[in-house]
C-alpha cells in the first residue's frame, strides 16, 4: 500500500569523505546481509598477504572488537556487489568500521533498543533473498564459509543487530537538525560561481483523477468481511495469517500486514488517526482511506513508536461504473480544451484525488518534496505517459491500476519544462535547502563523533596505529 507519502560539484574535501562513508554505511548494511553470486570479485592488493597472519583483534571500541579479517570481509562484500574498492585503503576501511562500532556502542549506552523480533524479521527477509540468489540454504552457508546454518544465522543476527543499532544512532543524531532560510542563503553564497551544481532537465506535471463509483452493496460487503476478520481474531485466529491470505496491500501483506510507525511517519491522515487512537491489543472498526477499507491491530506501543498490523480490502467496481468514470473524464477534458475552465480549476472542482486537487492537481515529487521531476529519475510509468506531451497539452484519459487492483482514470498535463541548468537560488531553493541540510547533518555527526571518541574506550593495535584517520581514533 503506497501509504508512505545532478549531484553537487561543490563541497569541501572533508565533507566529501564523510558523505562517501555515510553512503558506504548503507552499502555495508546490504553488503553484510545480501551477497550476490553474479559478480566476480578480486581481493584487494593489500589484503592478500594478511591471510598468512593469525587473525586477531586489531581494534576495540567500547564493548566491540574488530578483527583483521573484518577488513578483508568488508572489501570482499563490497566488491561482490559491484562496488569499486580500488580507491579505498585498509586504513579508511578500518576507520569506517570504527565509526560503525562507535554508533552501535553509543546506541546501547543511550538505551536504544533493537528487539529480537526486529532482528529476526530482517534476517528472514535477507535469508529469503540470499536463497533466491544462490539456490539453496546449503549454498548460502557454503558461500559464506560457515560450518552450519545455525552458525551462519548467529553471525548474521549479530551483523543485523549492530547495523540496526548503528542506523538508529545516526538517525537520532540528525533528527533534531534543522536549517533556517538564512543558513540556506549563506550555504549557497559560499559556493564559487564556477562550482555551482548543475541540475538536470526537469518538468512539472499536474493531474486530474476520476475514480469509478463503488456501489453501496460492494462497500458493505467489504465492511462486513473486515468485521468478520475482527471477530475471528478476537476469538483466537491469527491477525497476521488473515493479512497474508486476504489483505490487498502489496506493501505489507507478505509480512502479515506489519508496519512500524510514529506520528512523523508519512502515512495518510485517516490511517494515522485510527492507529494512534487505539491501545495495545485493540483492533479498530473498519475505516476508509483513498486506498480502500482497513482494520488495524496494535501489537505494541513503545514510546512514540507503534507496531501494528492491518488488512486492506478494496471494493470491486463493475464495468458500468468504469464506463461512467471514463465518460466523466472525457467531458472534463473537453471543457479544458474548449477553454471553458482551466486545468487547475478543473482539478480543484472535479478531481477525486484529495492530495492534489487543493493545489490544482500539481504532483509533488515524493523524493524531493518539491514539484520538479528530473527526467532521468522519473518513475518510468509516469515518464512514458508525459514525455511526448507538449507544454500545456492535455493527455488522453489514462487508466491507472494500482497494485491492489483499484482502477481510476486520469488526465495529465506538463505545466512547465525546465532545461538543464546551473543552480539558481530562487528556482531551486528546495534542492539547495536539502544540500545545505545534508551538510549541516554531516557536521552534526562530525561534532558528535569528536565528543564520543573522547569519552569512549578505544584501542587500536599493531601497524594500524600508523594509519592517518579522518577522526581522532588514536586520541593524539
Amino acid at each position: 500500500m503506497p501509504l508512505k507519502i545532478r549531484s553537487m560539484k561543490y563541497i569541501n574535501k572533508s565533507v566529501v569523505l564523510t558523505v562517501c562513508f555515510l553512503m558506504m554505511a548503507t552499502s555495508f548494511v546490504f553488503a553484510q546481509e545480501i551477497i550476490q553470486d553474479t559478480v566476480k570479485t578480486k581481493k584487494p592488493v593489500l589484503a592478500e598477504n594478511r591471510h598468512q597472519k593469525i587473525d586477531g583483534v586489531i581494534a576495540t571500541v567500547g564493548d566491540y572488537n574488530i578483527l583483521d579479517s573484518d577488513i578483508d570481509k568488508t572489501f570482499l562484500e563490497l566488491s561482490s556487489q559491484g562496488n569499486s574498492v580500488k580507491d579505498i585503503t585498509r586504513c579508511q576501511m578500518l576507520g569506517k568500521l570504527l565509526e560503525d562500532k562507535l554508533y552501535a556502542h553509543q546506541a546501547v549506552q543511550d538505551s536504544i533498543i533493537v528487539t529480537d523480533d526486529d532482528v529476526k524479521s530482517k534476517m528472514e527477509e535477507q535469508l529469503t533473498y540470499m536463497v533466491e540468489q544462490l539456490g539453496s540454504m546449503d549454498k548460502v552457508v557454503t558461500y559464506f564459509k560457515k560450518s552450519s546454518e545455525a552458525d551462519f544465522r548467529a553471525d548474521l543476527s549479530e551483523i543485523i543487530k549492530m547495523n540496526k543499532l548503528s542506523s538508529a544512532m545516526q538517525k537520532k543524531i540528525i533528527d533534531g537538525v534543522e536549517i533556517t532560510p538564512e543558513e540556506v542563503r549563506t550555504f549557497f553564497k559560499k559556493i564559487p560561481t564556477s562550482e555551482l551544481p548543475l541540475f538536470g532537465a526537469e518538468m512539472e506535471v499536474s493531474q486530474i483523477v476520476v475514480a469509478p463509483k463503488v456501489s453501496p452493496e460492494e462497500k458493505q460487503k467489504v465492511i462486513d468481511r473486515l468485521k468478520e476478520f475482527k471477530k475471528e481474531v478476537q476469538e483466537g485466529a491469527s491477525f497476521s495469517t488473515k493479512a497474508v491470505l486476504y489483505s490487498q496491500d502489496p506493501g505489507s501483506s507478505s509480512n502479515g500486514g506489519y508496519y512500524k510507525m510514529n506520528k512523523k511517519t508519512p502515512f495518510v491522515k485517516e490511517f494515522k488517526d485510527v492507529a494512534f487512537s487505539l491501545g495495545e491489543g485493540e483492533i479498530s472498526e473498519p475505516f476508509e482511506t483513498d486506498f480502500g477499507w482497513h482494520i488495524i491491530y496494535i501489537e505494541k506501543i513503545k514510546g512514540q513508536d507503534v507496531d501494528l498490523r492491518h488488512i486492506l480490502l478494496v471494493p470491486k467496481t463493475d464495468d458500468k461504473s468504469l464506463s461512467e468514470a471514463k465518460e466523466r473524464i472525457l467531458q472534463i477534458k473537453k471543457k479544458i480544451e474548449d477553454k471553458s475552465i482551466s486545468f487547475a480549476d478543473a482539478a480543484r472542482t472535479e478531481s477525486d484525488e484529495k492530495e492534489t486537487k487543493a493545489n490544482g492537481g500539481v504532483l509533488i515529487n515524493p523524493k524531493t518534496q518539491d514539484t520538479h521531476f528530473e527526467l532521468t529519475k522519473m518513475d518510468p510509468t509516469l515518464y512514458a505517459q508525459v514525455s511526448n506531451l507538449k507544454e500545456g497539452e492535455v493527455s488522453i484519459p489514462q487508466i491507472d491500476v494500482d497494485q491492489s487492483g483499484k482502477k481510476k482514470y486520469k488526465l495529465l498535463m506538463v505545466t512547465n519544462r525546465i532545461e538543464e541548468h546551473t543552480a539558481d537560488y530562487a528556482k531551486d531553493y528546495i534542492k539547495i535547502k536539502n544540500l545545505a541540510l545534508k551538510e549541516k547533518q554531516i557536521q552534526a555527526i562530525g561534532k558528535w563523533s569528536e565528543e564520543k571518541i573522547k569519552e569512549t574506550y578505544i584501542k587500536i593495535n599493531g601497524e594500524y596505529r600508523n594509519c592517518v584517520f579522518t577522526n581522532n581514533w588514536l586520541k593524539k
